[in-house]
């Protein structure tokens, strides 16, 4: 490995201790844009439920397999009962339990552009993938119809879209769950979205035991090392995911929590109402600026990430080289797109930071863009 860069697009952003290693520097000293995290500290509640579950007589016990009061929490925030309920250890380890269910069902549609982990998951298990590729140019953020069909057993979305930022409107996915023997929906950044949980799966759950909801608190708090997650599905399948996995896939702090991040509902709506107004905010003030440096043009998006590509009339321009000169120079990290299927070194995925970093990275931006 260079000290240019890795010799390889990573499939993950946000691995900041190899990126500070690489760089020679110290991780604080790097802006993260690689990851689409939010900008601001966890809240007290967290930070209070760690402290209590940090105490010796709450780690020596085993975690209590059957993590009851986080899916109770989880259960009520959503008019669920918990036994539709199933928390993982991040959203990673719940794809890898629906991958094995999809494997058997058929062959998988994946979105392409998409995130890799699906695919991951899927070999896990041998299962078979199709690429089904999505429109690289649209009109807005959304909420946007479906954009594509095809036949076969199983369907993976994202909504919002991961890297386009698209939003999906839950009227064109609903007729998709008599399409297919199996949609899995990851609804990740989903809380994230102004008005987005108007476009969630979640209320068609009960009448469609072929859909798969899955959810992640790792972007909406900013918990990445917690590692913490859910699916909501039919009872059923969710009971013979955890007669496959470990005993104790989530561990007490992360429980901990999760119970207390999600069974404050009022607390929850007022975090939500925070982020989603700096998603708003800062994504539309940073998508105007970006798009006023010639030659980069950002996408609509209506997540916490913009998909930017270098154009030069019409035609692609790597940004490879600004990615690089922003990490050496900057210690600014964007997130390289070669990884996501059909999309190559003209396209950069940009994660919001709050307006201080958004400045620096504009900052860094027009210092080092060259349109050529």
């Amino acid at each position: 490995m260079s000290a240019s860069g890795p010799a390889s697009p990573e499939i993950h952003g946000g691995n900041l201790e190899a990126a500070a290693r690489r760089l020679g520097c110290r991780p604080g000293e790097l802006l993260d844009a690689s990851a689409s995290l939010v900008p601001f500290a966890p809240p007290w509640r967290l930070r209070r439920a760690l402290g209590r579950a940090l105490a010796p007589a709450a780690l020596r016990p085993y975690p209590d397999r059957s993590y009851a009061g986080l899916r109770a929490a989880i259960a009520a925030l959503h008019g669920l009962d918990p036994a539709w309920v199933l928390p993982g250890n991040g959203a990673a380890e719940l794809f890898t339990w629906a991958a094995r269910d999809a494997a058997a069902a058929g062959v998988s549609l994946l979105p392409a552009p998409g995130f890799a982990d699906y695919r991951r998951a899927l070999a896990c298990w041998g299962g078979e993938a199709r690429s089904l590729a999505l429109p690289l140019a649209w009109q807005g953020a959304g909420p946007l119809p479906w954009p594509v069909e095809a036949s076969a057993s199983v369907l993976w979305i994202t909504n919002p879209h991961n890297p386009t930022g698209q939003l999906w409107s839950r009227a064109s996915l609903e007729p998709l769950l008599a399409r297919h023997a199996l949609v899995i929906c990851d609804e990740a950044f989903l809380p994230l979205v102004p008005g987005g949980e108007a476009q969630s799966l979640l209320p068609l759950l009960e009448h469609h035991p072929n859909l798969v909801v899955i959810r992640s608190l790792t972007k909406l708090f900013a918990i990445a090392g917690l590692r913490l997650g859910y699916a909501l599905a039919a009872p059923e399948r969710l009971a013979r995911w955890s007669g496959w996995r470990d005993p104790w896939p989530v561990n007490s702090l992360a429980a901990a929590a999760g119970e207390a991040l999600l069974a404050d509902r009022r607390g929850y709506a007022r975090w939500c109402g925070r982020v989603q107004g700096w998603v708003a905010r800062e994504g539309a003030w940073l998508a105007e600026r970006i798009g006023a440096l010639e030659g980069l043009v950002p996408r609509p998006s209506a997540a916490n990430f913009l998909l930017v590509r270098g154009e030069r009339q019409g035609r692609p321009v790597d940004l490879e080289p600004l990615r690089l000169a922003l990490e050496r120079r900057h210690r600014i990290l964007l997130r390289d797109c070669r990884s996501f299927e059909g999309l190559d070194g003209s396209w950069l995925r940009i994660g919001l930071q709050d307006r201080r970093g958004n400045r620096r990275l504009l900052r860094a931006l027009r210092r080092e863009w060259r349109p050529g």
